[in-house]
């Protein structure tokens, strides 16, 4: 049965936004096709019509992630002049930590993107890019930026590192005093 150009189009956005969610719970190398496709609910062999290589899903998918990300944080009270203590306390949270699947596309992927095909490593550097971007215009300057993405970044990742137990939400606390200067 021929699919419209609409519904390909369709089905398409939806294994991306499966794969952004499965690669940010289990790795790129934690998720074989089989298995993102039934996630997707479709065959296996539909993959291979709408991708020409599993690193073509990754690097859309990175960047799906991203977007994502980015898109909560750039929900996060617009307006209010406490925006960025908002955005340190949302990122470096228990829930947040808990949920890899649902969160920050930086904090689960980077490390691994390094170890995949410039496309990969394109979409991840455009999503520094836009974090850093997003950042500075919350803070005004770009180091500072720069600065805040990578100690967000890394201590959101040392805290999943860590667990959910008392060292891993002491990590947390930390990095938002450290950050807030409280």
């Amino acid at each position: 049965m021929k699919v419209s150009r609409e519904k390909a189009a369709e089905n398409r956005q939806h294994v991306v936004e499966t794969a952004a969610k499965l690669f940010r719970e289990k790795g790129f190398d934690g998720v074989g096709v089989s298995s993102l496709m039934h996630a997707a609910g479709m065959t296996h062999g539909g993959f291979y019509k709408q991708f020409t290589a599993k690193e073509e899903l990754i690097a859309e998918a990175m960047g799906a992630a991203v977007a994502q990300s980015r898109a909560r944080l750039a929900a996060a009270a617009p307006d209010d002049p406490a925006r960025f203590a908002q955005i340190v306390r949302m990122y470096l949270s228990p829930a947040h930590r808990d949920a890899p699947g649902e969160g920050c596309a930086l904090a689960a992927l980077a490390a691994e993107s390094g170890r995949h095909g410039a496309g990969l490593q394109a979409a991840a550097e455009a999503g520094v890019q836009d974090y850093l971007v997003g950042l500075t215009a919350v803070l005004g300057d770009p180091a500072r930026a720069a600065a805040v993405l990578a100690q967000m970044v890394g201590a959101l990742v040392l805290a999943r590192a860590a667990g959910q137990g008392a060292l891993s939400d002491q990590i947390l606390a930390q990095n938002i005093a450290a950050l807030l200067e409280e």
